[in-house]
Formats: structure tokens, sequence, C-alpha cells
């Protein structure tokens, strides 16, 4: 523990996610990088969770665990081909990013998208925009698919999210905030989902009372709007959507069309609640809350995902060798 480098906490951040302070270099780290490729012809790389996760539960730790993979300030970034198992914390911390063929086994949120934490997050300003993720896989027992925040002070923008199947997992997609935040979640657009077996299909809420210190300004209100979502499938689902905004902040232009829910057989019986929530629906089951509206199959198109691409679209994975010299 002596020897393992302590860095200085994320600028977004202001201090360590576990603990005030520093955070523990990740295994793999890099920044101010260009063109690195990891890979490993399907290999494994195993963080050796347990060591830390025991320091973590019995508070011995002085600062914030490692990541498994991080790269900051970094450009043209390939990981491809490998297994992740057994990461202290995150498994993979990249920016600007593109998610594509992954199977994620997690206790916690299969993809979180984050750009900082309260004042530090607003201060620091680099906002995570453009992000692609495609056929993703996740399962989740006890979180999302997909989670946007709930650090989101920097800003969470153009975000596109497709061909993705959920098992057992506790909501598809979620977007967490709260007073004090700031920043803004805008621009989302989810479509082709299957999801079985879930708590909720859709989740939002305003209440993440988690703060980085009690600086923050509980008068720094998110924005958040433009969340499109279309052509989902669920089954054995115990409720539709918990979608809860800020009193006197409104979440809006939510948009959802061409969404099949099929309620489990103990699901609540109201299968929506909205509050503090603006937006339209349109070919929708069952029927969502008052306040998103049901335009009829006439709008289906109604929450188009966009068709011109991104610049990240344009990246080609690349390939190299590696030779092995046996002794």
């Amino acid at each position: 523990m002596k020897e393992w480098p302590v860095l200085k906490p994320l600028p977004s951040y202001g201090r360590g996610r576990d603990a005030a302070g520093g955070r523990f270099t990740s295994l793999i780290y890099g920044t101010n990088l260009s063109d690195v490729i990891v890979t490993g012809a399907n290999g494994t790389i195993d963080g050796q969770g347990s060591f830390w996760w025991q320091k973590f539960h019995k508070g011995r730790l002085k600062y914030t665990r490692p990541y498994l993979i991080e790269f900051m300030y970094s450009d043209t970034i390939q990981i491809s081909n490998l297994t992740l198992l057994n990461s202290p914390s995150w498994n993979v911390h990249p920016v600007y990013s593109r998610i594509e063929d992954s199977y994620i086994v997690s206790g916690d949120d299969c993809i979180a998208v984050k750009s900082g934490w309260d004042e530090y997050g607003i201060s620091f300003g680099m906002p995570t925009k453009q992000l692609v993720i495609r056929r993703l896989t996740c399962i989740s027992p006890y979180s999302a698919a997909i989670a946007l925040g709930s650090e989101m002070s920097g800003g969470i923008q153009d975000v596109r999210a497709e061909d993705i199947t959920a098992f057992h997992t506790e909501s598809g997609v979620r977007i967490k905030t709260a007073r004090g935040r700031g920043g803004f979640v805008k621009d989302i657009f989810v479509r082709r989902m299957s999801l079985h077996t879930m708590k909720w299909v859709f989740w939002m809420t305003g209440n993440y009372k988690q703060h980085a210190d009690n600086h923050y300004d509980p008068n720094a209100l998110p924005v958040i709007q433009g969340i499109n979502y279309r052509d989902i499938v669920a089954n054995n689902v115990s409720m539709a959507a918990r979608l809860e905004g800020i009193e006197g902040d409104p979440f809006t232009q939510i948009c959802i069309a061409n969404v099949t829910i099929e309620m489990a057989a103990k699901a609540k019986k109201v299968p929506w609640t909205c509050t503090d929530v603006e937006g339209i629906t349109s070919g929708v089951s069952p029927r969502p809350c008052d306040l998103l509206p049901d335009q009829g199959q006439k709008k289906i198109t109604a929450c188009d995902f966009p068709a011109e691409p991104l610049s990240i679209d344009r990246v080609v994975l690349k390939t190299c060798t590696y030779r092995v010299n046996h002794m």
C-alpha cells in the first residue's frame, strides 16, 4: 500500500470519490497520450479487487480506490478483445468515447456517464459529449444498464445508445441529479433496447443528494432536456417508469415512442409515476402518465434518432500484431 502511487483528485471532483484527498493510481494509467492500443487476443486483466474492497468496507483506506484502466486528456485510445475482472473500483474510466460490443456483469451501473461533482465540476466545466454506446449486453441486479450522473455538473450532451440488451437489471436507463449539481443532461438518444426482468424501464430522479462537501450551491439547478427513447421492448417489469424532476426545475422535452412493456405478475398497480416532467409519448404501452400525453400512432416518428454521424463514428479500429517469445 505504501508503495502504491497516489494521484491528485480529479479537478472536476475536487476530492476522491471514496474519501477526501487523492486517489490511488490505476493499474493501467496514462495522461496526454495519443494512438494507444490495449488489446489481448481475448486475454484477461484481473484487478485483484478483493484486496481493495475489503479495506474499503472496513474503512481502512485513506485515499480513493484505483480504477483498472484510466486515460486522461488522451485521444485515439483503443481497448479491445479483453476481459476485465475484479476491479478495485471502476473498470474503465475514459472520456469522449465509443463503446461497442460489450458484455458487462456488474454490481453497479454497467455504463455510468459522468462529468464532475457539484461546484468542482461546474468550475472545471468539461462536459462529456459525443458518446456512442452500441451493442451492449448488461446484467446489473442493483443498478442501471446506462446511467447518466449523478456527477454531471460539467454537463452531459449528445449521447447516443442503440442495440442494448439487459437481463435482471434494476433499470434500463437512469438519469440521476439533484439541487446543487448545476450542469446539464441534454440531447440524449436511445433506441432498440431489449429488456428482460426489470424494476423500472425508465428512471429519472432529481433527488440524488450525495454531495462532494457542504460548499455546493443549492441554487445551482441542473438542466435536463431533450431526452429521447424509442423502439423498446421489455418484459417482466415491476414498474414502467419513475420520473421525478425537481420542483421549480422540471425535466423537459422528454420524448418516448414505440415502446411495449409487459408488466410482471406482481407489478405495481400504477405503472407510471411522474412529477415535474414535461414531454410527449407516441405508441407507448402501458398508457403513460398525464404529464407525457400520447400523440397517437401518427406521430410514431417522434424521438427520431439522429441520422448524421458523430466525429467518433469516423474513427477506424486498428489491429496490431505481437509475438510471444518462449524461453
